[in-house]
């Protein structure tokens, strides 16, 4: 099922947006990122700032509550949270994959029900897909959902590497309703899961980097689920559904990416004006010269790659390939600068003194979080393949 395109968005408006994200970046986050990060702590006050301020129904459509901004808006945003603090993103990325998922391909009554309540944030929550052994595999999963009659469903199996499911109350869960199915994919469905009994967390996720946001291991217990939370109402549906909301998912990551690699480089002009080395400050140093170079391009073509994914989501095509593009670079971007921002900042760029450190802590998991880098270069090769048949 493809989204309709969106009708153009006002500049005017979109900058306002921007410059008000600005503003909440400056007064509720920034001053606090350095404390809330090294202790790994939830930032509770910074989402209630984010509920107030309607991101949690980003992309969610106006006629459900949400501010219905196109996806090239959304990434915007998410390029300036992620510069400031990239754990802040991540808990509005995987609520709004399982808007997506439901405003994509869920039934009218599922859509009234809880759309508005995910714009609200009154449900916050995020994608249960992955398991122990069944990371970049989605159909290898193990979980089960065993139809109980005609009314619902009882849930068995683990879900690992959750955002959002310690302090969320609700997941768009995996699972498979036909373990026997051929092809494994037509026995998988998608349900709207929110907490009750036989839905625990297990025990939360120690981390390099990407601290503050929750991440969890899930167990479900003869967990029991209406047939009505089944997305669409048809089962054999759900990896079709996820993977729909996971090209929002994937832009998402593009742009985190772009937000980390324009702060490391920003970081790095400043940095290299100041610092002194032979009498001169490092800047003009030819090999910090070229660095900086580099540096600017990388972000320069993650954005412009980023924006083109944006909008090939936003007309509603399939954009499984130009997200993949997207993601792909500018993940490798942010890593790639955030290492030579530790190396234009030297010992300066290991301390805590400086963010460097938090960047580069954090950069890795782009490369790995919605689909492995790896995957991304298959989903493109093999779109360019089906897009250019001879």
């Amino acid at each position: 099922m493809q989204s309709e395109p969106s009708p153009a968005f006002d500049p005017e408006e979109e900058e306002m947006i921007l410059d008000g994200i600005e503003r909440f970046l400056e007064r509720d986050v920034r001053p606090y990122v350095a404390e809330l990060e090294a202790n790994d702590i939830y930032p509770e006050e910074i989402v209630t700032k984010m509920k107030e301020l309607g991101l949690f129904g980003a992309t969610i459509s106006a006629e459900y509550g949400g501010l219905g901004l196109p996806a090239t808006t959304y990434a915007k945003i998410v390029e300036k949270i992620s510069a400031t603090w990239m754990s802040v993103s991540g808990i509005i990325n995987s609520h709004l994959i399982m808007a997506a998922a439901v405003e994509r391909h869920g039934t009218d009554a599922q859509k009234e029900s809880y759309l508005p309540r995910f714009a609200s944030g009154e449900l916050r929550g995020g994608v249960a897909l992955t398991e122990p052994d069944a990371g970049t595999d989605l159909q290898a999963i193990r979980t089960v959902a065993k139809r109980d009659g005609n009314q619902g469903y009882t849930v068995n199996g683990t879900k690992m590497w959750i955002t959002n499911s310690i302090h969320g109350n609700c997941v768009a869960l995996l699972v498979k309703t036909d373990p026997q199915a051929e092809p494994r994919h037509k026995g998988m469905s998608l349900f709207i899961a929110e907490k009750g009994p036989g839905f625990k967390v297990s025990r939360k996720l120690e981390k390099l980097g990407y601290k503050g946001i929750d991440t969890a291991e899930l167990v479900f217990e003869d967990y029991y689920i209406e047939a009505d939370r089944l997305i669409g109402g048809v089962e054999g549906f759900g990896l079709k559904q996820v993977l729909s909301g996971l090209e929002l998912g994937r832009i998402n990551v593009a742009a985190r990416g772009v937000g980390i690699a324009q702060a490391t480089l920003d970081e790095s002009i400043k940095y290299s004006q100041l610092r002194k080395t032979f009498g001169k400050p490092i800047c003009e140093h030819q090999a910090i010269q070229l660095k900086l170079a580099d540096m600017a391009t990388r972000v320069e073509a993650a954005r412009l790659l980023t924006e083109r994914a944006a909008e090939a989501y936003q007309s509603g095509k399939r954009a499984d390939m130009e997200a993949g593009m997207a993601k792909l670079f500018a993940t490798e971007a942010a890593m790639d600068n955030a290492l030579d921002a530790m190396r234009i900042h030297g010992g300066y760029g290991y301390s805590k003194e400086y963010p460097i450190e938090r960047m580069f802590r954090d950069a890795p998991l782009l490369l790995i979080g919605e689909g492995t880098n790896e995957i991304q270069r298959i989903v493109i090769a093999r779109q360019l393949i089906e897009r250019n048949p001879i």
